[in-house]
């Protein structure tokens, strides 16, 4: 299958994951998961949230594509002495684990990244167990909207949408998500959404800093320029662009996620 991971592991991309939490990603889940529950977070990233979860259950496996991210999640349960987790690197596509493993398989901002979503969760659901529940969140990046207006940002929105699906995945998953859970063989579906907004002068800072170093250091401005997409100066251009916006009194920032709770079958 032909992808690539848009984002990338620089230092700033994977400190930013590192700040989702549960309360903040997995809401619409928690209420929903019991002590005895068995977990699988696939593409967990630095097991910000994976740990949070792993305080609710009885035990928590996280799985991502990078090793460097597993690392980071590894040492972050060791210094913490979280028991009842692990973390290991895994294709997602093909699952080292049992059929009915699993009570909750959950995925956050993972599917928008692949080229096969649909054979994603067809691979989730037969880790799960019989009426075991999938939990997928994903943002929306059509449903970006800012203010002030700053035309450079409607230029990197357009530009990330293009990159993302040069790289086999679809930015707009959030609208999709239902979709795809009810083709990969799921019923009971409970469709919701909630959004990120960013209007703080701390939360205006942190999301500016995030999208200049995607542009300027890692990931997102290289492969645009290996692409033909944008060129150096563009990205420049772009990124000075941000700092426009963050300086403006009463910048806002906001966009949409996307989430589906599902039931595997009995």
């Amino acid at each position: 299958m032909s992808e690539r991971y848009t984002h990338g592991h620089f230092g700033t991309v994977v400190d930013n994951h590192a700040t989702r939490t549960a309360a903040n990603s997995a809401a619409f889940l928690l209420p929903h998961l019991k002590p005895t529950a068995t977990v699988l977070d696939i593409g967990c990233g630095p097991g910000s949230i994976s740990m949070d979860l792993a305080g609710r259950v009885a035990s928590l496996v996280g799985i991502d594509a990078a090793a460097e991210a597993v690392a980071r999640a590894e040492e972050d349960r060791r210094q913490r002495a979280v028991t009842n987790a692990s973390f290991r690197v895994a294709d997602v596509y093909d699952l080292p684990f049992d059929d009915g493993t699993f009570d909750v398989v959950y995925g956050h901002q993972l599917l928008q990244h692949l080229a096969e979503p649909v054979a994603a969760l067809v691979e989730a659901r037969r880790v799960l167990a019989p009426g075991g529940t999938i939990a997928v969140r994903d943002a929306d990046y059509g449903t970006m909207v800012h203010d002030p207006p700053e035309p450079a940002l409607d230029r990197w929105l357009a530009l990330y949408q293009m990159l993302a699906r040069r790289n086999g995945g679809e930015p707009d998953a959030g609208r999709k998500l239902s979709g795809w859970v009810d083709r990969a063989g799921f019923q009971d579906l409970v469709v919701t959404t909630t959004t990120w907004t960013y209007a703080t002068p701390d939360a205006i800072e942190g999301w500016r800093r995030l999208w200049t170093s995607r542009l300027l250091e890692a990931r997102v401005g290289e492969a645009a320029v290996e692409y033909g997409l944008a060129n150096r100066r563009e990205l420049e251009e772009i990124a000075a662009g941000w700092d426009r916006w963050a300086k403006q009194p009463r910048a806002f920032f906001a966009f949409l996620h996307g989430e589906v709770l599902a039931r595997k079958p009995d």
